[in-house]
This record gives structure tokens, sequence and C-alpha cells, in this order.
């Protein structure tokens, strides 16, 4: 059976196993093809095909309500929904999401993009569905990665107690994006080396419950017997003790299997989870060499898997790791700290230099900040790497941990601004907002590779807390910009001019070089703002004021400054596309900006003209 013969869904519920093995094959061959031409998150999806169509096979969507964890594994089940013909506008400006959307298609049950949320979601669904007397199943699809956020264990034990149906598939990979952490992989672990579970739970329990009551004593002996044995020997014990029913580990590659046990727990009363064993990039040798590089990637070759472009230069992420490395040489009280994102913050090189000094906490973001604050109090001097949008999940962390105790921690924001291909759940446009009201807190966005080295240097001069924030892009170099000290709440002068000020913030100044080249014959003097709290900057002898930002309208520079016009992204969620896609959508190049600025003058100078 191949994808091209697979005319709809319900088909597969009668597929024979060679021909769902022959699908199987054919879904990876599609996967791999067709990801390289668009780049996309390949390994993730190479590793849940043969659980994607036994899952398809056994429930019926939309009817039934299938909840992606995090969602980057989603795309089997949006070929198997109707969506494989779209498959070319993947992550693309006005194309297909690369993760569940339920404006997309019915049969995504929940918009994700973050981690450990399916199954408080899902949980949610199932209490609706019992409310409004519906009968149809609920599933939450979630990796072990996913299982080290605290939200996922808030979710399974309230599950656990709510006495509703519902299945949660534990797709068990030993990774996120790089290699699990912690006490929650390690039991994992310990289940995938243990044998014969099955048969070794099945067996206990046959026995011990045929046995006869004798008398109260022997009844309580009887009890604790099978508590020491259920915790000696039978796998998923910490799920079991939280209230679901645990069946597994099953071999996730196994369709035939899957199907037969997916079948066995759907009519379970009450919450079930199964644990499903996968590997991730399985059917494509360099993915499964390297899960974590092909987790999320560019366009590559298929035969190689080597990108098409060639990275040129160095990136923010580059620039941050190499510095931070040199002041851990120089300070022996400097540690780093990542919430399972080593490789994307850079972080990894730190990791090879310091083992000793370096923190993975896994998926678990407000762990990671307040595990800082208590490094912090205790003397030594934490470095906090975190993309934009997962450092969301922490803010009450950093406003009562951090702030209030005014800690000396330097949070390395990366993925700032527009990320492009992820879309609206993972644009960091809102850190300047959500930190900027925070007291204590001091926030920077370095426009160079030389002024994030400088920023860093500042950071650990200052006694308090500090966030920098930059993009995942070429880090520029102005070779015609003097270098200049960061000096606390400083804006930088690069043009003075007259009557017109452009403040820029961040990696924007290029863009307002650009505008200022444009606008020369208005002579506008041009402010790099370097910090956005606290900012001293006089413009008070300027009759316009413009602001640059890639960031939200609200809160940002724009609201710090009160311009007369600000140049941010609006009030709404940003799609997928590309940097230039979306600068020149929401109006924010060069061309746009310099248009705007001309109108504004324009307008208001024929307004205030005497009429004749």
């Amino acid at each position: 059976m191949t994808l091209d013969k697979l005319r709809t869904k319900r088909a597969l519920k009668k597929l024979t196993p060679p021909q769902q093995t022959a699908l199987a094959a054919d879904i990876r061959k599609f996967l791999i093809e067709s990801i390289s031409d668009t780049g996309g998150h390949l390994a993730s999806n190479l590793g849940v095909v043969e659980l994607t169509l036994a899952l398809h096979s056994v429930f019926n969507t939309p009817h039934d309500k299938i909840i992606w964890d995090v969602g980057h594994q989603c795309y089997v089940h949006k070929i198997l929904t109707g969506r494989r013909q779209r498959f070319d506008s993947l992550r693309q400006l006005g194309g297909l999401s690369g993760f569940p959307k339920t404006a997309e298609s019915a049969h995504d049950a929940f918009d994700t993009g973050h981690s450990s949320t399916s199954i408080s979601a899902v949980l949610g669904l199932a209490a609706a569905r019992d409310l409004k007397n519906e009968t149809h199943k609920v599933v939450a699809v979630i990796g072990d990665g996913s299982m080290t956020g605290g939200l996922a264990f808030e979710g399974l034990n309230n599950a656990g107690r709510a006495n509703t149906d519902l299945l949660v598939v534990l797709n068990d990979n030993q990774m996120s994006i790089s290699q699990n952490v912690g006490a929650v992989s390690r039991h994992l672990n310990q289940i995938r080396t243990t044998s014969g579970y099955l048969g070794v739970k099945k067996d206990i329990r046959d026995v011990l419950n045929k046995l006869p009551i004798m008398g109260e004593t022997l009844a309580k002996g009887i009890e604790a017997a099978k508590d020491i044995l259920k915790y000696a020997l039978l796998p998923g014990v910490l799920f079991e003790e939280l209230g679901f029913r645990y069946f597994g580990p099953i071999n996730g590659h196994d369709i035939t299997e899957m199907i037969k046990v997916l079948h066995q727990t759907k009519n379970i009363k009450g919450p079930v989870l199964v644990h499903v064993l996968t590997k991730k990039g399985k059917g494509y040798d360099n993915a499964e060499r390297s899960p974590s590089h092909y987790h999320g990637i560019g366009k590559f070759c298929v035969e190689t898997g080597k990108p098409h472009t060639a990275p040129c230069g160095q990136k923010f992420t580059d620039i941050f790791a190499n510095h931070l490395i040199k002041h851990a040489k120089r300070e022996k009280n400097i540690v780093a700290v990542t919430a399972a994102m080593p490789d994307g913050t850079g972080l990894s090189r730190f990791r090879s230099k310091f083992p000793d000094r370096f923190f993975d906490v896994g998926i678990a973001e407000g762990h990671a900040v307040t595990f800082a604050a208590g490094l912090a109090k205790g003397g030594i001097r934490p470095v906090v790497g975190i993309y934009s949008s997962f450092l969301q999940r922490a803010y009450d962390q950093i406003l009562h941990d951090v702030a209030i105790q005014n800690l000396p921690i330097i949070f390395a924001i990366d993925r700032a601004g527009v990320v492009c291909a992820d879309g609206e759940t993972h644009q960091g446009l809102y850190d300047f907002a959500y930190l900027s009201h925070i007291p204590n807190m001091t926030i920077l966005a370095p426009s160079s590779s030389a002024e994030l080295e400088d920023m860093l240097d500042f950071a650990f001069a200052h006694n308090g807390s500090v966030a920098i924030r930059y993009p995942n892009e070429k880090a520029p170099k102005y070779e015609n910009i003097p270098r200049q000290k960061v000096e606390y709440g400083q804006a930088q002068v690069i043009r003075k001019g007259e009557n017109i000020a452009i403040v820029s913030a961040g990696v924007m100044l290029k863009t307002a070089l650009e505008v200022a080249d444009k606008l020369k014959h208005l002579s506008p003097s041009l402010y790099n703002a370097r910090f956005i709290k606290p900012l001293t900057i006089d413009l008070q002898n300027y009759n316009y004021v413009f602001t640059i930002e890639d960031a939200t309208i609200n809160g940002g520079l724009g609201a710090v400054l009160s311009p007369t016009h600000a140049f941010a992204f609006p009030d709404s969620f940003i799609e997928a596309g590309t940097r230039e896609e979306l600068l020149s959508r929401y109006k924010l190049n060069a061309t746009a900006i310099s248009e705007k600025i001309l109108e504004v003058i324009l307008c208001t100078t024929e307004k205030h003209e005497p009429k004749q």
C-alpha cells in the first residue's frame, strides 16, 4: 500500500500487516523528500509513523480527539487527514503550519506548540465531553521529554483522580530535542531495560488474586506482598500510583501490536497510559545517528544530509557561547543553566569545557529559573540560556524568585524577535513587554556581535538581574560605527542630526541605518537604544521621534519613549514566514518605514500650515 493508493483514512482499518508496513515506508520516503525541500521537524516525525498509523486505525478523528504534545510530531497525522498536497508550503507564509492548528483542520483538536500541555488539555476535553453526555474518545500523545515538564505532572495528578475516561500515549524515544536528563528519564530507562513486564504483571496478579482470604491478618499481609512485588517487578508503578492503568512498554514500530493494545485499552474505564518505545529519526540513517541535528532542520540534500545553504558568519548564539566561555575561564563561580536546549542555546560548548558547571534541567523552564535563583543566593553566578518564547513559561519565577531579591542572574534570551518558520507559538516578540514592568530587571538588546560581547561584560559587572535578548540570526558587524563601552541605561548616538530622531532596538539598527540613509535630506539623528530598561536618552529638542523594534507594539521601546510613531509588530499573533516576508507584511522594512515617516511629517506640516 502506498500513499497514492490510500484514498480515505477509513481504508487504514482494512490494511493487512504487510500493507501497513509498506505504507509506513512510503510515508517515511515522502517525509524525507518533502522536508528536504521545505525544512521542518524531521527526526520526530520519522519516529512516530507507525504510532500515528495505529492511532488512526483505532480512533476516528475528528469525532475522537487526539492532542499532540508540543506538536512538532504531527506531520504524519496531517498527511493522513487530507493535507498531504499542501506539504510543499510547510512552515511558509500562508502555508501549512508545522504544528496542529484547529483553524487549519477539524482533525486538529487543540493548538499546541510548547511542551507538557497535552494531558491537562485532554483532561479538559474529557470533562467537557462528560458534562455534555457525549461518548467520543480523547487521546494525548506526549513524549518522554515533555514528561519532565511540571505541567505534565499537574495534569497526571489531576487526571489520575478525575475518574474519567482518557488515554495518554507516552511516546518514549529517550529524546526531547537533545538527550533527556533527570529522574523521570532514568525511571523510564529502567522500564525499558527490564524484561518480562507484562507476563510478570499478569502472573503476579493472577496468583495473588486467587489466594483465599484466611483471616484479616493474612489478607493485610497479602496486600503488603502485592505492594512489595509491584514495586520490585512491575513497570510503570509511578503511573499506577497516580491512578492510571499502565500498559507497556510496547514496540512503537510494530503496528500490529500497537493496534492490538490500543483496541484493548480503548474502552477501559478511567485513565489509561500506554507506553510506546520509538526511535527518533527512524528510517533515515543521518537522522538516526544525529536526531538532535535533524529535529528541526532547514532545506537539505537527501543523499548527503548536508544543508543546501552553508551558514555564513557567526550567529548571536555563537558569539554568546564563546564569550561566556572566556568569562568562565577567568571566574570559577560562573555556571550555565538551560532547559533541554544545550545545542540550541550554544551551551553545549560550555558543557564540553566545564561539565561540572553546566546544568540541563530538562523541559522545565520555571524550575530552571528558581534553581538559578538558589545558585545565586548561594554565591554562584548563573547564566540562564532559554529561548524567548519558552521563557514566558517562567514569568512568575522571574518576578517572584529572582527580581524581588534582585539576584545577579544573567538571562541569555535566544530566538528573540520573529523566529520565522515556527509561527505563532514560537515568536519571540513578547520578552520586552513581559520583562520591562518587573522591578529590578535590566533589559538589553545587542545590535551587533561586538555589542553582545560588551553587554555580557556589563552584565557580569552589574550586581543585579540582567536580560540580554537576541535573535537566531547572523550577528552584524559595523565597521563604521566605533565600539563604545556599554554604560548603565545609556543609548548610543550613531548619527547626530536635527528635528527628527530615530531610535532603534537591537538588530533593527540595520533597518534604522537604511531608513536614515533614505531620509538623509532630512538629517535625522539616529540612536541605538541598547537598553530597553532603564533607558536614558534626551529627545526633548526633536519635533519627531520614531522608534523601531522587532517586538510587540505593547510594552516595548515605543512604550518607554512615547514616540511620535512606534514601528513594531501589532497586537496580534504573528504567523510563519521568513524574516524578510514578515517585516514586509507588517511594514517594518526600510522602505515602508521611510514612507511612513515622510507621511507623518507631511501630514503634520500640512496640518499646521496657515490657510491662504
